[in-house]
């Protein structure tokens, strides 16, 4: 076993980590012609706003990671918390004890929260955040004598995660494919995506047949069955896609109507990406009765989410008259004492400074990339703080333009990272999130890396007669 290790860690040495993950490695969303035999591109480092990666080139990282790394990466005081924490208090079970920083985390969150979302469950990411809200809902139902008060609505276009049940909410393109999913337990409604409404409507009317469409599966399904609406306040994998302005407002109103439970997964929107601790408040003016939180409530130093829940639905399930009812859920690694630690002094930075910064430069931000509209191969650049999404359309015409979407997605992607940026293809959409960190001359080198990759892109196009541009 130990020549082993040493065999794998003199490879490493010598660079050939690709030999290894074909060998060993398992990648996320893997197609099957490629499942465990598949290497994708190395990255070394990091500092800052950039990445090394495996060649030794220096790359904006325009996704911040997954959307998380928010404070930027090589950042002293994390590492150093990381450490200090794991030297005082590794870990404890949360079964039969419970530590300080998630209970001081805590009251650090509910401070930040929306309405009285004064109580959190901590999880290890936002899959098993949204897993848990879920299950909260249907276990505060069967605790007050509705059992069918089950169903879930949530959108076309939407991602919450992947595990079981909040994968089943999942409204991307092709994700069910070959995907099992408890189908029977949602409903999917219209993406909320203006640039798609269908012709001759505005956004306001659009907002109309959006919130029309939800009042009518409610009429149509029941109020007593439909336990709970999920919503991404932007939605973020599924191509930046913000709302019609009220939209959510409007949904939030039919909810409370209805006693329908609304859940904001803030897992992306959270941490600063949109200048808030939590976007649902401040930036669209709405209480929800649970949040979903992860990523950036670490900036990607460690695995950590959660939910923040209504002060009101625990009050609740305290006066039922089942007070032996027990929430058998939990997670071996909830209420990390490291994972807390780390949060804790991320706040601390948010708060210091960096919450305002990600504001001041937002609207440069959008400004800049919205110039990359001239191009006739986008067709929309769209985005809210520092989110963004520039969407190619390439084919106009065909019924089914995926084929050719895809390849303009990769070639893109394949230039900028010629030119030294990281980009997030996703089909025929380019997805920005950069750590919060970034300044004005660096969103201009994003932006001219963006204009002469999607340049180069058209006129490859072009000379092999795949588009007329």
């Amino acid at each position: 076993m130990a020549a082993k290790r040493e065999e794998a860690a003199e490879v490493l040495a010598q660079g050939e980590m690709t030999a290894l993950a074909r060998q060993h490695l398992v990648q996320p969303w893997p197609v099957a012609g490629e499942i465990g035999a598949e290497a994708r591109g190395g990255i070394r480092s990091g500092e800052g706003i950039y990445v090394i990666d495996g060649e030794g080139r220096k790359l904006i990282d325009g996704p911040a990671g997954m959307w998380c790394v928010n404070a930027g990466h090589r950042r002293k005081e994390l590492a150093d918390v990381l450490y200090e924490q794991a030297m005082e208090l590794s870990y404890n079970s949360p079964w039969y004890t419970m530590n300080e920083p998630s209970v001081t985390l805590s009251a650090r969150l509910a401070g930040h929260a929306p309405g009285d979302l004064s109580h959190v469950f901590y999880t290890t990411g936002g899959s098993s955040a949204v897993e848990t809200a879920l299950r909260f809902m249907q276990f505060a139902n069967n605790v007050r004598g509705r059992p069918e008060k089950k169903l879930i609505v949530s959108r076309q276009g939407g991602y919450h995660g992947s595990t079981y049940l909040s994968a089943s909410l999942n409204g991307r393109p092709r994700d069910h494919d070959w995907m099992d999913s408890a189908s029977d337990q949602v409903i999917k409604l219209t993406c909320p995506n203006p640039f798609r409404r269908p012709a001759g409507m505005d956004e306001a009317q659009f907002c109309d047949m959006l919130v029309e469409e939800f009042r009518d599966v409610i009429a149509n399904r029941g109020a007593e069955r439909i336990g709970a609406f999920i919503a991404e306040p932007v939605m973020a994998s599924g191509g930046v896609i913000v709302p019609p302005y009220g939209y959510l407002s409007r949904m939030r109103a039919l909810c409370s109507e209805n006693d329908i439970l609304f859940i904001a997964d803030e897992v992306v929107t959270a941490f600063g990406r949109l200048g808030s601790v939590f976007a649902s408040q401040e930036v669209f003016g709405i209480e929800p009765d649970m949040i979903t939180f992860a990523k950036g409530v670490t900036s990607g130093y460690f695995p950590l989410g959660g939910v923040m829940i209504s002060a009101q639905l625990l009050e609740d399930l305290r006066r039922s008259n089942h007070s032996e009812a027990m929430f058998a859920h939990g997670l071996t690694y909830s209420s990390h004492p490291i994972g807390c630690a780390v949060a804790l002094k991320n706040l601390d930075i948010l708060e210091g400074g960096l919450l305002a910064h990600a504001r001041d430069v937002s609207d440069y931000f959008q400004s800049s990339l919205k110039r990359l509209e001239e191009l006739p191969l986008v067709g929309e650049v769209r985005g809210l703080g520092l989110m963004a999404c520039i969407e190619c359309v390439a084919d106009r015409v065909s019924n089914n333009p995926l084929t050719l979407d895809l390849e303009v997605g990769k070639r893109i992607d394949a230039h900028c990272q010629e030119l030294g940026l990281l980009v997030r293809p996703l089909i025929n959409m380019c997805v920005m999130s950069p750590p919060l960190t970034i300044e004005r001359p660096q969103i201009d080198t994003m932006t001219d890396i963006l204009h002469t990759s999607i340049r180069r892109t058209m006129d490859e196009l072009v000379r092999e007669g795949l588009w007329k541009g």
